[in-house]
């Protein structure tokens, strides 16, 4: 791993939030409660699922499968962010720093493609709903779900291919608390062209055809619903598929901002901000998003406590 006569990088800096003692301490508090929330959240929601029959249906299958990627992704990142916080240094060795960058890359791939996999249920249970059950088999949906986590992994082993090629030889401070491909290209000292034009393509097949993909099933879904005549039909169709809409809009919004807008020197603090809502306050939210405005979670979560008792 030597260019030249430059040694070669083994260890990265990442960047703090704050110098200050008091304001990391408190980011601490703060990202502990939000890892613990999510943990707590995200495993409460799988474990309902999996021990509640009724609610072994295509539509909960899939959102164990995002309680999974929730749980997965903040694991990745944020352990190391609260370390960082509290020893005041925040460096990670360059292995590390790439294992952190597969499994992030991994775990927001198939989070995105689930999304588009949930948003297709919902096109089917509200515009097919008489055929819901014979298209959303146990075998699509497991095919689905194989497929979420396919293209993840080609996705992530394409990318992390042609980065454990780059050299890294030169300047070790990455302007990021995490590792991600678009933090560490520039730091290499080899070329990068080839790597540009693959997460160009990235961002096209998950940030433009999965998000047109999901406009285009809720615009059917939105035509549907106005179809149907009665106020109270239309209040419970909308309410199928509220949860998951909210949780599309914030997750797409937070994405498109850190990874398809332009960075500029300006922005670079902001797009820490913005990372750190789906790092750490979307898996957070999620669960109380589905579960606050989801009857069916709460009376199975009801049954549960009840039988425990």
């Amino acid at each position: 791993m030597e260019a030249g006569n430059q040694t070669a990088v083994v260890e990265f800096f990442l960047q703090s939030f704050s110098e200050d003692p008091q304001v990391r301490g408190l980011l601490s508090t703060l990202f502990l409660l939000f890892y613990l929330m999510a943990l707590a959240g995200n495993g409460l929601i799988f474990t309902i699922i999996s021990l509640s029959p009724a609610l072994h249906t295509p539509m909960y299958f899939f959102l164990a499968n995002l309680a999974i990627l929730d749980i997965a992704c903040t694991s990745t990142v944020l352990p190391k962010l609260l370390e960082s916080l509290m020893v005041g240094v925040g460096t990670i060795s360059y292995r590390s720093c790439l294992a952190q960058l597969f499994f992030l890359t991994l775990f927001l791939g198939a989070e995105l493609v689930l999304l588009t996999a949930m948003a297709f249920d919902r096109y089917v249970a509200i515009c097919r709903p008489l055929r819901y059950g014979a298209i959303m088999s146990r075998r699509l949906c497991t095919l689905l779900a194989m497929a979420v986590w396919a293209i993840g992994v080609l996705n992530t082993s394409v990318q992390m291919g042609l980065m454990i090629q780059l050299a890294f030889c030169g300047p070790n401070h990455i302007e990021h608390f995490l590792c991600d491909v678009p933090s560490l290209l520039p730091l290499s000292c080899s070329p990068t062209t080839l790597n540009s034009i693959m997460i160009v393509m990235a961002d096209v097949y998950f940030g433009v055809v999965n998000f047109g993909l999901i406009l285009a099933s809720y615009g059917c879904i939105v035509a549907s619903i106005l179809r149907i005549r009665s106020a109270a039909g239309k209040r419970r169709a909308f309410s199928t598929c509220s949860s998951h809409l909210l949780v599309v809009t914030l997750y797409y919004s937070t994405l498109i901002y850190n990874y398809f807008l332009p960075v500029s020197g300006a922005s670079m603090d902001t797009g820490k901000v913005v990372a750190v809502l789906y790092i750490a306050v979307s898996p957070t939210l999620n669960p109380l998003i589905y579960t606050l405005r989801n009857k069916d979670v709460k009376t199975a979560l009801q049954k549960l406590t009840l039988s425990s008792w």
